[in-house]
């Protein structure tokens, strides 16, 4: 039986340079269990919202302080005899645990759970816990000192402990340090026999769905009467018999049961699975979730090209379009079911079938696997190491091999995962970082990547795939980051280069790319109130958190877009280019289909208001990137690329969809005002799951007048692609767009009319109030042609207010401003 203790607690502060503001601290506050420091702050009263302005420094003393929590609680046993454990599922992160004063933990990882048993510690009565954490950034720089100096990113040696590494800020993240306790902490009371853990291994052999349970039993006495176990799932059952020390493992066939599918492919499919032993009368010997029948491969053969990466479920190839995912909040206590449905959500509603949980980051919770279970969303899982070298000391590798035992034991079960990953780039910064040098021959982490982890893998979760890192392209012979060969990340575009740039590689599969943008104008504002506003005030840069980020953000308009002209003009401007420097790369991508695979951008979701790469921001505003993944991720994308070798276009009909397309394939070079200058028409065939590419005649594919002509290939079914013969910059665009907004039942409509062509014509409708969502945006017109969208916004709102200059944005008003300047 479970006792939580997350009641009665408080802090205070044991050691630290509190500023005066603080003073109450000196009695303590009340404390949430679970929670941090920072949240109790804040709910205290003591501490404002952290995120507005430039207060990271002000705040810093709170991750370089040490804190104490402690609750009393009554006791009373319920079961003679039982055996009564403190269990503390998740510790934030260098922590001794003492109850009735009697050191019963000692702990140095917030990724892994600790028990404690309490025999002849626990008192009928009144009982205290007491946990004493120590300050995460003073015990990162001294366990540095100790394994010697290694290269990591940032400021804090986040490789020398066992937390989360965006913690200590990150290039679109805070320096936020936290301490606490983090996930559910308190009693478990037990008699005989507890199930510790229920490992389902599942695979699809010969057709027929096939499960093998691992359950680890933990006994209260060596010497014990055998007691059965029943598994049941999917109209299948087994019983056998288990006594102490010996393993228990049940093969179980469930011809009954379906497959699980990822989205796009089939319905994903989930079963309750039971474990019971004895009679499973409480939960200690009782166990239940649900499960999914599916058997993974990732093809990484070597091929004429090189070497693939491609993600195969249950027998078929799946196109991955993905993206990165970071915690979602910076204080992650914070985080709830509903808060990640709604996030995993914005990943769907665009059209993406996997997510990668970031080496930077967490082991998420069980809520969120369970939802993409549910949802069919492919998951890979990094091991939680990115961007630096690690010691392989036995201090670290001890704890690195708990924590991924007790993870990959707790995430088998999801169908989901799919793929587990060595780390973030710790492979390539050895090889390209000048990282060797400084080592001096010291311990990176290749022993993680190469033996632990994999061996881990092999043992525990058999069925899923295991890839030493990403980049990586699966052999010690070829550059970690080579486009012909297994994974690749695409940095240079963003950091140096223009983002034509993405047409330079031919990547098997692309599993890091993307490109920064401000968040909504109303999540700006909450936080960046700089007098006067600019992009390089204190308070914005304080929310940029890139190496230079908001003057990459200038250099990468390249010739694409006009330099803006004022503060509002940059932010549609980068927002807008930023969209459309991602939907550029995948475009291109796809268009490589076959020899490519997929892609994972760099990133779905923010954790505060900040300038960042996210496609969605902290305040669940999808910008205007977010339009643009769910266009270049529907299951046809028709889009005109340049020839593959020598000059010349080419049009491409990218069908990843279960069903043939047939049809025909209309393209026609026309002026900006529907004048068609040149035209065919083709027939379009293209196999399920398959690509259909075309050259295309000069006649077409060369203007007369670039300035003022565009390039149009629309199908029968309805999918369109468009060629520009100049950048924005150069081209004739014009106020074109006239606009009429009224009150409807669930909202309000705003219907646009374009008079000759209009790019990406976007609704910033959290400009009229921070509430309003629109269903659409980054919408292209051409001459005559007509757009709604649909708002959802707080009622009594003038709806004129949605077809202002400043609400309803284009590019060609960006152009159209810059040619009067």
């Amino acid at each position: 039986m479970h006792h939580p203790l997350d009641a009665g607690w408080t802090l205070t502060l044991a050691r630290g340079d509190r500023p005066d503001a603080f003073a109450a601290l000196g009695e303590g506050i009340p404390a949430a269990v679970p929670g941090v420091v920072h949240t109790d702050l804040l709910a205290s009263g003591l501490l404002d919202d952290p995120f507005p302005g430039a207060r990271e420094a002000e705040l810093a003393w709170i991750g370089e302080s040490d804190w104490t929590y402690r609750t009393t609680f009554s006791w009373s046993p319920t079961v003679a005899d039982a055996r009564v454990d403190l269990v503390a599922e998740g510790l934030d992160t260098v922590a001794t645990v003492r109850v009735n004063g009697e050191l019963v933990l000692e702990t140095a990882n917030q990724h892994r759970g600790y028990r404690a048993d309490l025999a002849g510690i626990l008192r009928a009565g009144e009982n205290t816990v007491e946990v004493a954490f120590r300050s995460p950034v003073r015990y990162a720089r001294e366990r540095e000192a100790v394994l010697g100096e290694r290269p990591h990113s940032y400021a804090h040696p986040f490789n020398a402990i066992r937390k989360s590494a965006c913690n200590f800020g990150w290039d679109w993240g805070p320096d936020f340090a936290t301490a606490g306790i983090w996930r559910p902490f308190g009693l478990q009371e037990w008699t005989g026999v507890r199930i510790a853990a229920v490992r389902p291994v599942v695979d699809i052999v010969d057709g027929i769905p096939h499960l093998t349970a691992h359950i680890d039993l933990e006994w209260q006495s060596d010497v014990g009467a055998a007691v059965s176990v029943d598994v049941s799932v999917g109209g299948s059952s087994a019983r056998v018999e288990a006594r102490p020390g010996q393993p228990v493992v049940v093969d179980l066939d469930v011809p009954d049961a379906e497959p699980w599918w990822p989205r796009g492919y089939g319905e994903a499919r989930l079963y309750d699975l039971t474990v019971r032993v004895g009679d499973g009368a409480d939960e200690s010997t009782r166990w239940s979730r649900a499960i999914g029948f599916r058997h993974v491969e990732v093809d990484i053969a070597p091929d004429e090209q090189g070497s693939p990466f491609s993600v195969r479920i249950n027998g078929r190839d799946v196109y991955i379009h993905g993206a990165n995912w970071i915690p979602d909040d910076v204080f992650v206590t914070r985080i709830t079911p509903e808060s990640l449905a709604a996030s995993i959500a914005d990943a769907t509603d665009a059209g993406l079938n996997l997510l990668r949980v970031w080496g930077g980051g967490l082991y998420e919770s069980d809520d969120f696997y369970d939802i993409c279970d549910r949802e069919g969303v492919l998951v890979w899982q990094d091991f939680l190491l990115a961007c630096a070298a690690y010691s392989e000391d036995a201090e670290l590798w001890d704890e690195f091999e708990a924590e991924a035992r007790e993870a990959v034991t707790r995430l088998t079960s999801h169908p989901s995962l799919v793929i587990w990953n060595g780390g973030n780039e710790n492979i390539w910064g050895y090889v390209d970082w000048n990282w060797r040098s400084r080592l001096k021959g010291r311990s990176w982490g290749e022993g993680y990547y190469r033996d632990l982890f994999p061996r881990i893998v092999a043992e525990l979760a058999p069925t899923t795939f295991y890839s030493d890192g990403s980049p990586f392209s699966f052999s010690s012979y070829v550059h970690p980051n080579d486009d012909a060969h297994g994974t690749m990340h695409i940095w240079d575009v963003w950091n140096t280069r223009d983002y034509d740039g993405y047409r330079a590689y031919r990547p098997r599969f692309v599993s890091e790319f993307g490109f920064q943008g401000p968040p909504a104008f109303s999540t700006l504002e909450s936080v960046v109130r700089d007098e006067p506003r600019s992009p390089f005030g204190r308070e914005m840069l304080a929310h940029q958190k890139a190496n230079e980020g908001n003057d990459k953000l200038e250099r990468g308009l390249g010739t694409h877009l006009p330099e803006p002209g004022d503060y509002a003009d940059w932010h549609w401007t980068m927002q807008l280019n930023q969209a459309r420097a991602v939907s550029f790369g995948i475009e291109w991508f796809r268009s490589l289909f076959p020899l490519n695979r997929g892609w994972i951008v760099w990133q779905l979701n923010d954790c505060w208001p900040v300038v960042s790469w996210a496609a969605v921001d902290s305040h669940r505003h999808r910008k205007p990137l977010w339009y643009e993944l769910r266009r270049v991720s529907a299951s046809r994308l028709l889009t005109i690329q340049p020839a593959l070798e020598g000059d010349g276009l080419r049009v491409v009909l990218h069908n990843d969809s279960d069903e043939r397309v047939t049809g025909q394939l209309d393209l026609r070079r026309e002026l900006f005002d529907g004048t068609v200058l040149a035209s065919v028409s083709l027939h379009v065939e293209v196999a399920a799951r398959g690509a259909w590419n075309a050259s295309i005649a000069p006649e077409l594919a060369v203007a007369v007048d670039p300035s003022r002509e565009v390039l149009i290939a629309e199908t029968s079914n309805g999918e369109r692609g468009l060629h520009y013969f100049a950048d924005d910059t150069a081209l004739a665009l014009e106020d074109a767009l006239s606009a009429d907004a009224r009150v409807v039942a669930d909202g309000y409509e705003v219907t646009v009319t374009a008079r000759t062509l209009v790019k990406d014509a976007t609704l910033l409708a959290d400009l009229v109030d921070p509430a309003a969502r629109v269903d659409s945006g980054m919408v292209t017109l051409t001459a005559g042609e007509e757009h709604v969208f649909r708002v959802s916004a707080p009622a009594g709102i003038d709806p004129a207010a949605f077809t202002s200059r400043a609400v309803l944005r284009t590019a060609n008003d960006l152009v159209v401003r810059a040619r009067a300047r």
